[in-house]
């Protein structure tokens, strides 16, 4: 599902220290640049996140994978990413799959085998379940990159899944940032709940909040996926961007009322 890959990639750009920090469990981390992920054989490869950083002094590679689905060629795949980025940087890799739905990768094993006699090889990696990390955790250590991810983790106990909606909404407003990078950040919560709850449900908050009317205004992540279209050859222009982001909250939310974002979309355009 491109959108939820897109909005994924986009945060773990804009916040890797969170990421690693979460996947890693390590503080003393150094980001030192983002890498290109491609990777280049017979087929062109991408791996959907690549940072080169310093842990403990040396340098090493912090790769990511998101999956919104169950995929039995997981395993191999990653072999297939971590071999290749090796031989490209000549670095060690940490490699993790982080799974975004919550019935997704339960059966992941996390590595990949080749029993051979006297040609074995094991290649490892994390497998994280976002639906069984306690998301308080995350709102309560701030950790801002992660928060678009919080409503897709595990709710506390005795808590229903729209009240954590909501408490995960209103974490991200009280979060003592610039009003267009908390925008940013709701924009991404909103599209991700949808691989979780009901559009009815996401629906009626955002309208109560009035979300949906500044997302479009102020979000970079509106402008994140305009731009990703705009570079695949999709849209062109301002107004077919526009249609993009359309295309993008619908896909997620069938359901959803538009007609705040009609209304937004009629007025920026009347200032053109």
């Amino acid at each position: 599902m491109p959108q939820y890959d897109t909005i994924s990639k986009h945060f773990i750009q804009k916040y890797p220290q969170d990421f690693i920090q979460f996947t890693l469990g390590h503080q003393d981390v150094q980001v030192l640049d983002i890498l290109d992920t491609e990777q280049p054989t017979t087929q062109t490869h991408h791996m959907d996140s690549l940072i080169k950083v310093m842990i403990a002094g040396e340098e090493a590679l912090i790769h990511h994978e998101f999956q919104t689905t169950t995929d039995p060629t997981m395993p191999i795949r990653m072999a297939g990413y971590i071999i290749r980025a090796i031989e490209m940087h000549g670095l060690p890799i940490y490699s993790s799959v982080i799974y975004l739905r919550p019935n997704a990768g339960k059966n992941d094993p996390g590595y990949y085998i080749q029993d051979l006699p006297a040609h074995r090889l094991v290649v490892q990696y994390s497998v994280i379940r976002l639906s069984e990390i306690e998301g308080h955790h995350i709102l309560d250590e701030r950790h801002t990159g992660l928060f678009p991810f919080a409503p897709l983790m595990k709710k506390p106990e005795g808590t229903d899944s729209e009240a954590w909606l909501q408490e995960c909404i209103d974490a991200t407003k009280a979060l003592p940032l610039e009003e267009s990078i908390k925008v940013d950040i709701l924009g991404g919560l909103t599209i991700l709940s949808g691989l979780r709850y009901e559009s009815d449900i996401i629906n009626r908050i955002i309208t109560q909040e009035g979300l949906m009317d500044a997302i479009m205004r102020e979000s970079s992540f509106a402008q994140y996926i305009m731009k990703q279209a705009r570079e695949e050859g999709r849209v062109e222009g301002r107004e077919e961007g526009h249609r993009e982001i359309f295309a993008a909250i619908q896909e997620a939310y069938p359901d959803i009322d538009m007609k705040a974002i009609r209304a937004v979309l009629k007025e920026e355009n009347g200032k053109k």
